[in-house]
């Protein structure tokens, strides 16, 4: 069940930056925890964040702690994932899902989830 938006993947070069963004119509993501996940081809889907709904965030991804970063904009319902000096392995499929619960890496915490959105690193 897709309820969840995801926008702003492209192809970009080696240490451009891009900004991701997940919203929704259907509920306020401000009450929800939000993860931001990947999946490259031929391997499993990764957690890389979560804020949770006192906006503390958790990086699950040591590739990306430093490089990337979590934010909301309650007024816009959106969550955004900031990613600089992008990588080409960092080229995946970028989710966004929601969860009840605490934050955490587990995928089966989080119960709508987007469609994904492509980012491809490369020069």
């Amino acid at each position: 069940q897709s309820q969840l938006v995801e926008r702003g993947g492209d192809s970009v070069q080696p240490g451009g930056s891009l900004r991701l963004s997940c919203t929704t119509s259907e509920f306020t993501l401000d009450s929800y925890g939000i993860g931001w996940f990947r999946q490259a081809p031929g391997k499993e889907r990764e957690a890389l964040f979560c804020i949770d709904t006192t906006d503390r965030s958790t990086n699950y991804t040591d590739s990306v702690k430093d490089r990337f970063s979590i934010s909301r904009e309650n007024a816009k319902n959106t969550v955004y994932l900031q990613m600089n000096s992008l990588r080409p392995e960092d080229t995946a499929v970028y989710y966004c899902a929601s969860t009840h619960a605490t934050c955490s890496a587990n995928r089966t915490d989080f119960g709508s989830w987007g469609h994904g959105t492509q980012v491809t690193v490369s020069s």
